[in-house]
This record gives C-alpha cells, structure tokens and sequence, in this order.
C-alpha cells in the first residue's frame, strides 16, 4: 500500500431534526394544547490522532464523510434523538484546513479530538410556540443543516524516534528488523532519499536519510533531512562498525545537528548505536566503545540485523526508552 500524506475529504455534519406539530389527547377533551417535540441536534464531526502512519491511504477510495442526522421530534413533548457524532482518525502530525473557513486543526497528541464541524440545530414543536395568546400554535420549525466542507489533510510526521546517521551507516537495514518495515537498502550512499517509516509496538521509528557534511547549511538534501528530524522524540544514532573512524563519523553528524536552527536538534535525547557488530571481533568493539567513553559518551547498544538476540535487546531498550 502506498505512503499518502496528503488528501483531501468532504465531510458533512448532521442535519437537525425537524420539530413537530402534534396535540395532547385527553379522555373527553380533543386537542388540551399542542404537545409537539423538538428535533434532536445532527451529529458533529470529529477528528482524532492516532498512531498508525499509514491511515491516509486507506481513505483514499472513500473521500465522503457525514455525521448522522437528528430524528424528529414527536407527541407528548418527546424531543427526538440527536444524530450519532462522526469521528475521522487521523495519524498525529496531520494538519487539517477546513478549505470553507481557512480554520485549521493541528493534531499532536495519541488520542486528541478535536470538534471541526458542528451539527445542525434540531428544531422547534409547536409546544415551543404556546403563549398567553396562542394556546394553539400550529408552527414548528425544521432542523438545521450541519456544517459542510472540504478537508485538506497534510501529514507532518512525528515520529517517536528517528534514525540517524551518515550515509550507508545501516539505518534502513535496522528499520526493517525492527519493525518489519521495506526500506529499500542498498551499499551506497543517498539509498534513502525520503523517510521510511515503521511501528514498533506502537511506537513511530523513522528512518532518515543519511547526513553529509554541510547538511545544516543546505548542501545536498540535508537540510531538508533535518527538518525531518526535528518532530522527532528520540534521536537513535547509528554509527557503522564498518567505519575506519566511528568517531569522526558521529562528530560529523553531531556537527550537523548542533548546528541546525540554533542547536534545536543537539538537545533532544540521544541512544548510540554501533551497527553491523558481525564485522568486527569483540576486541575491537571494546576499543571503539572506549574511544567514544574518552570524548564522555555512552554507546547504549551494538547490533548486527543478522544477530536475534541483540536486535531483540535494541527492541526492548528503545521501548523503554520512549514510554
């Protein structure tokens, strides 16, 4: 199923119902006064985050959305009842515009709802109607209509945690071991030209593009990468064992990320991870893992995607982490 991260709905809240004429009928007394009930309110329309990356798609072949309509009122006074409330679930991260009003709704939150269109007003029975100097009215009024409008939807994605790295570092590779994901993979740089993205456990991991040097000042799709950084949770660092230097590889996307938009990114929390472990002996590990303790910091885990157990125990400590 393909990624959509825009679209466009209509959506309509639900009409009012009508209020009604009606009399009360009494045991030797026709027509005691007017008795006739409001319309019940039409259903509003909702919008709701939630955490499935992928939901746009599925609306792809149903674009029209309404709300249900209030009943109509009826005798003895009985109010008919309000028409069901229509709720929409949406990624998080997906802004709305309502293209009628320029309203806009922005959801960021699991579970945030939020009202974009209201329902119709039901109306009136005669019984609204009865005065001092109309004790038979025979108005009633009709329901209202709901609120219609086009709905463009824009997902900005936020991810829980986002994968980073330079080029070729085995941040996709990861992601699909991980979450199951299809990340295209390949050993050569720029592979990954737009985010992948995959659940685990609930959870958004997103796998962004490799960063080069000068990435913060715009050279290459960089800066474009970073953006997508910065609505992330997490900053999970990859760094390749495959390297001649982890450690100036790491510095050089440090430096990128420190850099960016006045350090914005460098403050977010950051879990280093040493990649493709099954190329190096334990000694070796050992020695980078010193070398990144002698410049104070912590490798939180070394993997290899051909390695079960450490991919579970990478599973476990980034659940940990984000809950």
């Amino acid at each position: 199923m393909a990624f959509v991260d825009e679209l466009t709905i209509t959506a309509r809240a639900g009409k009012g119902g009508d209020g009604v004429v009606r009399w009360l009928h009494l045991k030797g007394k026709e027509y005691s006064g007017p008795s006739g009930g409001n319309g019940g309110d039409g259903g509003n329309v909702y919008i709701r985050g939630v955490r499935d990356v992928n939901l746009l798609s599925r609306y792809r072949g149903e674009k029209n959305f309404t709300a249900g309509e209030g009943d109509n009122g009826s005798e003895r006074n009985k109010a008919g009842r309000g028409g069901a409330d229509l709720v929409v679930d949406l990624p998080i991260g997906s802004v709305v515009l309502n293209k009628s009003t320029g309203e806009q709704f922005e959801l960021l939150k699991d579970g945030e709802t939020l009202l974009v269109l209201k329902g119709g007003r039901g109306g009136a029975g005669n019984a609204v109607f009865k005065s001092s100097i109309n004790r038979s009215p025979v108005e009633s009024t009709p329901g209202a209509r709901g609120e219609f409008a086009e709905l463009e939807i824009n997902l900005s994605i936020i991810a829980d945690a986002g994968l980073i790295g330079l080029p070729n570092a085995g941040k996709s590779s990861l992601l699909n071991v991980l979450t199951g994901a299809s990340a295209k993979v390949g050993a050569y740089e720029f592979t990954t030209l737009d985010p992948n993205l995959g659940m685990l456990y609930g959870y958004v991991l997103a796998d962004i593009p490799g960063l080069i040097e000068g990435a913060s000042e715009g050279k290459g799709l960089g800066y474009k990468f970073l953006r997508h950084i910065s609505r992330t949770r997490l900053l999970v660092h990859c760094v390749s064992l495959e390297s001649a230097d982890p450690i100036k590889d790491y510095k050089a996307v440090r430096t990128e990320i420190e850099q960016f938009e006045g350090g914005i990114l460098s403050k977010k929390p950051e879990f280093i991870v040493l990649t493709k472990s099954d190329i190096r002996d334990s000694e070796q590990i050992q020695g980078v893992i010193k070398s990144f303790e002698m410049i104070k910091k912590d490798v939180d885990m070394v993997v290899s995607i051909i390695d079960d157990v450490e991919i579970q125990k990478l599973s476990s400590s980034l659940l940990a982490a984000l809950r």
